[in-house]
């Protein structure tokens, strides 16, 4: 990434704003009002203002998620990509609400995604996760990116990865049965996944960033692998 270079146009907040880093918050409490399958804490903060100075005490429920992976599993001979579908208690919350119409589902088609658990690396969570959830086995991975996920209410972040994979024998229903997830298999043509992501029927965020990530850099993809 390019850094801007500093300018004798900019204001003085402008230069500030560049310059603020986790340092530039007081924390003066935390307390933990919920903790189930996820957990909520209560954050009681200060941070420092675009002026320099401080601003008031506020306090701000933050949705303690965990950090995931993302794999984009990609077949360059078959020239297919691996997509999972399954359902999504938050997505049912969603769809329930008069915003979407009665034939949007809370079975999301995604991409596949897994947490980081007890100090895993991201590329090791993504060789677990796309064995878990698609049964393939991983031959060349390269990294895409690293985003916040709703940075306003929750400390989530996610790993990108896309991955090359042999589909020729891909599919069924997987998942780990203990925790409750069913995943089922969707071994779709790259044109038609493209065409779903156009048409609005791939809704999950996660997805529709990396299948975006995907699709622009297709091209290079099918020459790097093939």
């Amino acid at each position: 990434m390019h850094h801007l270079r500093s300018s004798p146009g900019r204001t003085r907040c402008e230069e500030a704003r560049h310059e603020l880093k986790r340092e530039d918050v007081q924390v003066n409490k935390i307390t933990t009002p919920f903790k189930g399958y996820n957990r909520v804490d209560q954050y009681y903060i200060k941070y420092r203002l675009f002026d320099g100075s401080w601003s008031q005490e506020i306090d701000r429920e933050v949705f303690e998620r965990g950090h995931g992976v993302i794999v984009i599993l990609f077949d360059p001979e078959l020239d297919k990509l691996v997509l999972v579908e399954q359902f999504r208690p938050g997505a049912f919350a969603a769809v329930s609400s008069p915003w979407f119409n009665a034939s949007a589902s809370p079975w999301t088609v995604e991409c596949v995604a897994g947490n980081l658990i007890d100090g895993e690396l991201p590329k090791d969570v993504a060789a677990r996760e796309s064995k878990e959830e698609a049964g393939c086995d991983i031959k060349d991975l390269i990294p895409v990116g690293h985003y916040l996920v709703s940075p306003s209410g929750s400390s989530e972040s996610v790993f990108v990865f896309c991955a090359r994979i042999d589909a020729s024998e891909v599919g069924g229903i997987h998942g780990v049965q203990g925790e409750g997830e069913q995943t089922r298999v969707l071994v779709m043509p790259v044109m038609e996944v493209f065409d779903w992501l156009d048409s609005g029927k791939i809704l999950a965020a996660g997805a529709v960033l990396s299948l975006q990530w995907f699709k622009l850099n297709y091209e290079d993809l099918r020459l790097r692998w093939q």
